[in-house]
């Protein structure tokens, strides 16, 4: 076999936005304002980048010249940030106060929830890096005054109805509160979050208060009719600075108040949260806000054109941390799209010039117009294109007592003419609380500039992110060190904002910190062990440890009348196509049998029709008759070898659901414009067969390799079983009332190859605001995998350690209120009930920002990435909870990213030396590549379980052109916007639709193998 890289490319349905490798490709849509990432399963597209790496490839050219040496894109190979800078690590990171926080910590009786931290790891080889962390110094009497901002209107208006302020309205009033002169003495020392909360350094007057007659935000003076706000503050609490001083020492006291220690006081997090306020207040008065803390400045950027309509800015990202006797603030670059300014209509007429389906919702939806045909220029939020242009749609016109159109209505009502009538569609921009729809022609309506995109890139654009915000370290290191700090107000010397006003002190330097590199396992296949290089391993000609049965298969070839298809049963390239990939897993060390597999030909699919066939359910039928009539059930292959022409939205997410739900049969897919024959190129068709075969071993029941005896002693000391588990929930492309999906994986070997899967659905808040977000069914699940645990072992395991994947750290509290018991519960319906394993619960977090940096080329691979098996405990890690970060895996491209991991419950009592080395060596066992990968595996496959159940949806979550766009008068002929009530019932039935697609979910068939993979 050839060097493998496991990668693959994933082309149907939606993604959750979160990237973590699988490379080629773009993994369906990510959220605009993410951190763009590479891709993630399905297709077998190639090699691309392995599970883990950032996608995207490296741009040249674009270099960012900045103090402290470091280059950018197009430089050389492994630039090192500030190579010449001081490496000495802060007293607080002595050995002596380290040991000190420990032995402060055996003192308190140990619980098994929210363990303290056990110790720090020793193994490896240690490293200094610096990391994007600035140490805050915070006066040790600084006492920060919170106040509730109260509005009120001290002459209301009579026909005014009494109902709670728009956000965008206290907003608005707060800054004109800051352009009066009588609120300018106390600016220096507040911060507010542009709505209710205000924090100050001092204490403000009781009596304080101040009238402002309201100005609207496009306007340069009131209007005749325009109100007065009052605005008061009601002082709601004191928090002082040693609350969270204490808390940083190690105080058990003052751990965390959100986990519900009765001994703690509240202040820490109040604190923090309004340290966050006064941090971030100069970026906000002066950047733009996304999210909840991104802030993006044009006067400091180079827009990037991103794809119709959209361009890329860099901005950053700011946040405060507390770590051991060090508050810090993490800033770190992040990327978004925004809309390109200019009238609505003109974009619409590109759309349409450019793309078939014209201008998608996509793009719509949340964007911000203004409009100028009224006396004053006014700010709609647009909700969606409808399907009605201005002479189609009717409304009531009331000064009439008749329907009208809405062109006749415009030119009557406002002496306006339009230009298109009759060729564009209406936006319909209805705010929340209307009765009646609002209905605007797209060119009265401008698009602002410095406007953040919050909706779903597509695939071009996502793609196009990637590569716009894959960069190498040195270069975000410098862009964070002299682009971020001084844009955020944090540059020493020149403090802008409240910083100053609260006494605060930030440093310029990033934070260096300890670090150590853990030693790679060594990979053994049949008899024959591996070496590992850079976290990756060559398999030529090599076998498989134990190849699966491969005696009895098909061969699928889906015929839509593509360039890249084979010409026919009798095409001897098609022969030569299948036997080629025969001989690669006859080499591999799989079973096969002398006879080529059956071979199924469909008739050609008919092309995808919007209109009258939207999901492409015609060609879903072909498929499924061609399978039924060339496949016995009572005699079905081992696994169907799928071969594709093209990427497809719902071809490959229709033969999925076909397979995995209703036929029971394992499918590979191959995409054949990667997968045929390139005579100039021929290794690559070798190495692509290769990355095929290790999914094909693993689907079949085989092992591809296994970790050399040291790297397991701890996994089988006792009977142990590894779970993943992860929650996916739909995007905002996914029809209103689709359901979560839920994934749970468990090993069944003492090998930790294999990982069953049980897969689920459940209500989420989209469909019932009640609706918890934690696993719902989760004892079910369980239960099924102990079962499936014990009839393959013919005992329990008597330890599980479980990875949970998905969830934030605001939502620890959750899982252990929610999903433990349920786990607990589940225990006691074995052996009578006095069946109880030792549990261990951790969390693997990706959504972070902490990023890491080299400080020498002997530390850092050839494009300036730490390297794999870099594990950090220490300088930035959490004071109390057994946390740590570990990349273990090579980072190809971009900025490596680690994964945070949190022991949230442990009755192992695992060491810091213990949990950190059986996460690094086990993220080697990866079944379908030759590479570590940066999420243990439980945890990356209960992934990519969730992204495989998802395609069983495909037709709810991936909305077709037909079903984003509005129907005509769709309001009815007064327009009228739909109850809160009928909104909640059209959401539970779209849940019933889709509980009756999903029926009983994964086929029987399937259910004690690894067929996501």
């Amino acid at each position: 076999m050839s060097q493998s890289s496991g990668s693959s490319f994933r082309g149907g349905g939606r993604a959750r936005g979160r990237g973590r490798g699988g490379g080629g490709g773009p993994r369906g849509a990510s959220p605009a304002g993410s951190q763009a990432s590479g891709g993630g399963p399905g297709y077998h597209g190639g090699q691309g980048a392995p599970p883990g790496s950032r996608g995207g490839s490296p741009g040249g050219g674009r270099g960012f010249g900045g103090p402290g040496g470091g280059g950018g894109r197009g430089g050389a190979p492994g630039d090192i940030f500030n190579p010449q800078g001081d490496l000495t690590l802060p007293d607080r990171l002595s050995q002596q106060n380290l040991d000190s926080l420990v032995a402060s910590f055996k003192r308190v009786p140990a619980t098994p929830e929210m363990p303290l931290r056990p110790g720090w790891g020793t193994k490896g080889k240690a490293i200094k890096l610096r990391a994007n962390f600035f140490a805050v110094n915070v006066p040790k009497d600084l006492t920060i005054y919170e106040y509730a901002i109260k509005y009120s209107e001290p002459n209301p208006r009579k026909d005014r109805r009494k109902e709670k302020m728009p956000g965008p309205v206290q907003a608005q009033v707060l800054v004109l509160l800051e352009r009066t002169a009588a609120f300018a003495p106390y600016m220096a020392h507040i911060a507010h979050d542009r709505r209710t909360r205000l924090v100050s350094s001092r204490a403000l007057p009781e009596d304080l208060s101040f009238d402002i007659l309201f100005v609207e935000d496009l306007e340069n003076a009131p209007r005749p009719d325009g109100p007065t706000y009052r605005v008061e503050f009601e002082l709601k609490n004191e928090l002082n600075s040693s609350d969270l001083t204490q808390s940083m020492e190690g105080n058990v006291q003052y751990r965390d108040s959100s986990l519900d220690n009765p001994n703690t006081t509240g202040d820490k997090l109040s604190l923090i949260s309004a340290l966050n306020l006064v941090l971030q207040q100069h970026a906000a008065r002066t950047g733009i806000r996304f999210g909840k803390n991104r802030y993006f400045f044009p006067s400091t950027n180079r827009d990037i054109p991103l794809s119709l309509g959209l361009f890329a800015r860099q901005g950053f990202f700011l946040s405060v941390r507390p770590t051991f006797k060090q508050l810090m603030v993490n800033i770190n670059v992040c990327m978004t799209a925004f809309y390109e300014p200019g009238n609505l209509a003109q974009a619409m007429l590109a759309f349409q010039r450019q793309s078939k389906g014209g201008m998608p919702n996509s793009f719509v939806e949340r964007l911000q117009v203004i409009t100028h045909h009224l006396p004053y220029p006014k700010k709609y939020t647009a909700r969606k294109v409808t399907n009605a242009t201005a002479r189609q749609q009717m409304m009531r016109f009331d000064e009439e007592n008749r329907s009208v159109s809405i062109e006749y209505f415009f030119k009557k009502k406002y002496n306006v003419t339009l230009k298109y009538p009759d060729n564009l569609p209406l936006i319909d921009a209805t705010p929340p609380s209307a009765k009646n729809i609002t209905y605007l022609p797209a060119e009265l309506c401008e698009i602002p500039p410095n406007q953040a995109f919050r909706g779903l890139l597509d695939k071009d654009s996502t793609a196009a992110m990637i590569k716009v915000a894959c960069n190498p370290p040195a270069f975000n290191a410098n862009a964070i060190a002299y682009q971020g700090i001084p844009a955020l107000g944090l540059q020493q010397g020149a403090l802008a904002g409240p910083v100053a006003g609260f006494r605060l002190q930030v440093s310029n330097d990033m934070a260096v910190i300890p670090a150590r590199v853990l030693d790679a396992p060594s990979i053994a296949y049949r008899g024959r062990q591996q070496n590992v290089r850079d976290a990756s391993w060559n398999i030529v000609n090599v076998k498989f440890q134990k190849g699966g049965d491969m005696t009895k298969w098909a061969v699928l070839v889906v015929t839509e009348g593509r360039r890249e298809e084979f010409e026919g049963r009798r095409d001897s390239k098609l022969k030569e196509f299948v036997e080629t990939f025969s001989k690669k897993c006859r080499d591999s060390g799989m079973t096969m049998s002398n006879e080529l597999p059956r071979l199924i030909i469909t008739d050609k699919l008919p092309p995808l029709h919007r209109q009258n066939d939207p999901y492409r359910e015609k060609a879903i039928q072909i498929i499924r008759q061609a399978l039924k009539d060339n496949i016995n059930p009572q005699s079905k292959p081992s696994f169907v070898l799928v071969l594709l022409s093209g990427i497809d939205d719902y071809i490959y997410p229709g033969i999925k659901r076909l397979c995995d739900v209703e036929l029971g049969m394992h499918t590979v897919s191959m995409l054949l414009s990667k997968a045929r024959l390139d005579p100039q190129r021929p290794q690559k068709q070798d190495q692509y067969f290769s990355n095929v075969a290790l999914k094909v071993n693993v689907k079949l029941g085989g092992i591809n390799h296994t970790l050399d005896a040291p790297s397991m002693m701890w996994l089988r000391e006792k009977k142990t079983m590894m779970v993943g588990m992860d929650v996916t929930h739909p995007s905002p492309h996914s029809r209103k009332g689709t359901p979560s999906v839920v994934a749970v994986v468990a090993s069944v070997d003492d090998q930790f190859v294999h990982y069953p899967a049980s897969l689920g659905i459940q209500r989420n808040a989209n469909i019932n605001r009640e609706a918890e977000e934690m696993v719902q069914d989760l004892g079910l699940m369980i239960k099924d995998r102990l079962l499936l645990y014990q009839r393959i072992n013919r005992r329990l395991p008597e330890r599980i350690i479980v990875f949970r994947d998905g969830v934030s750290e605001g939502q620890f509290r959750l899982v252990l209120r929610h999903e433990l018991p349920q786990l607990l519960e589940t225990f006691k319906k074995f052996e009578k009930g006095a069946y109880r394993p030792k549990l261990s619960i951790v969390i693997c977090g990706k959504r972070h920002h902490a990023r890491n940096y080299a400080t020498g080329q002997d530390h850092a691979v050839k494009n300036g990435n730490t390297l794999p098996g870099t594990v950090i405990d220490k300088g930035i890690t959490d004071v109390f909870n057994h946390d740590f970060y570990l990349q273990a895996h090579h980072g190809l491209q971009g900025n490596v990213r680690s994964t945070h991991y949190t022991a949230v419950y442990d009755e192992n009592q695992m060491s810091a030396d213990t949990l950190q080395d059986v996460t690094n060596r086990n993220s080697y066992l990866y079944a379908r590549a030759t590479k570590a990968v940066s999420l243990i595996p439980p945890a990356y496959y209960a992934d990519l379980a969730c992204e495989r159940a998802r395609l069983y949806l495909n037709n709810f979550l991936n909305l077709a052109d037909t079903d984003a766009q509005s129907t005509v008068g769709s309001g009815g002929p007064r327009g009228r916007k739909k109850t809160v009530e009928e909104e909640q019932a059209e959401r539970e039935k779209v849940f019933q639709d889709a509980e009756k697609v999903w029926g009983q979910g994964l086929h029987q068939s399937l259910r004690e193998s690894m067929f996501y993979i």
